[in-house]
């Protein structure tokens, strides 16, 4: 008889465990995964505009926010953090945690030019950084004071060399395309032509509209609307080949300066050290935001030319970027004003 009793207590006791076993699964499959093992993105993202509201790259930004955040369910706040040319905005992603929820919408300046230009950075442009896509290309434009009596990039030079030191030249920020197509302008021509930087391309170009600048090298997006309205004049395109933004108007090379190709630019990255799977999300639903006719059409009308890669083609191109401005920071004697 003891013998029965204890196969039976040990029978309950199997069925016991089993059916402990059972009710930690269930219990194991209804509650909720802790955050850090939820599936990127499970909270709000924020991206970063190291420039002020209203220029292209803060637009196309906002425009690609709102796309991104559709697709993942997930709100993507911009916060603007302008100051020393991107510095500021970019040094505050670099410091921020990688786990993919900060991002830096940077630029020609932030990564490319800034390091060269600035006798100390707060951030290693290449170390604190993880690329994740291009985003956009904007073809500079050389442009004039409508009331000048210039038409042609000749004509210009010859104004220039005509009244030394008398010429000003605006750009939206030091180190920006635009002062560095200035200062290379200068070197080329020879001419006494001073920088005047302001704080972002729309009053850059309020400026050159008044007088008080005769010309300037803004990105295409920001000079359109005053193109339109003939308050200022075309020259040129900055770029090695025409825009299709501006098909009509001619390049440096042709119109007399051979070599010169200059433009805006600029993409996402992560603080370095974010997950390369986090990356990799980022870079698909940049790219698939890209290629969406709605958002190319926005930003073609912007003046703004979807430029989307790899995060690999991203960090090549920016190296490239950086070793030419590096060449003619050193070749122009530019510096921050």
């Amino acid at each position: 008889m003891p013998r029965l009793v204890t196969r039976a207590n040990d029978a309950l006791r199997g069925r016991r465990a089993s059916w402990t076993i059972a009710a930690l699964l269930v219990v194991a499959a209804v509650l909720p995964v802790p955050s850090l093992a939820q599936a990127f993105p499970s909270k709000p993202v924020k991206l970063v505009i190291p420039f002020p509201p209203g220029g292209s790259l803060d637009n196309v930004g906002r425009l690609l926010a709102q796309k991104i955040s559709d697709s993942w369910g997930q709100p993507i706040v911009v916060e603007n953090r302008p100051g020393a040319g991107g510095n500021v905005g970019a040094d505050a992603v670099a410091k921020s945690a990688p786990d993919g929820y900060t991002v830096v919408m940077g630029a020609l300046s932030t990564h490319a030019v800034n390091p060269s230009l600035y006798p100390k950075m707060p951030y290693d442009a290449v170390k604190d950084f993880a690329p994740i896509s291009n985003v956009a290309i904007t073809p500079n434009v050389l442009v004039t004071n409508a009331a000048l009596p210039i038409t042609t990039l000749k004509e210009l030079i010859a104004y220039a060399k005509a009244n030394p030191g008398k010429v000003n030249f605006g750009s939206g920020s030091n180190g920006s395309a635009g002062h560095l197509a200035g200062e290379l302008f200068k070197v080329e021509t020879g001419t006494d032509v001073a920088h005047i930087p302001f704080k972002g391309g729309a009053p850059a170009t309020q400026a050159l509209v008044a007088g008080d600048t005769q010309f300037m090298f803004d990105n295409l997006a920001n000079a359109m609307a005053q193109l339109k309205g003939g308050k200022i004049r075309a020259i040129a395109v900055t770029t090695a080949q025409r825009s299709k933004l501006a098909p009509d108007l001619p390049t440096m090379a042709e119109a007399g300066m051979p070599g010169f190709d200059i433009s805006t630019w600029f993409g996402l990255l992560a603080p370095a050290g974010t997950p390369p799977d986090v990356i990799a999300k980022w870079n698909a639903e940049v790219v698939k935001a890209l290629n969406a006719p709605d958002v190319r059409e926005k930003m073609l009308a912007q003046g703004a030319e979807p430029a989307p890669t790899t995060p690999a083609e991203f960090a090549a191109f920016i190296a490239r970027e950086r070793d030419k401005y590096a060449r003619i920071i050193k070749a122009s004697g530019a510096k921050v004003d």
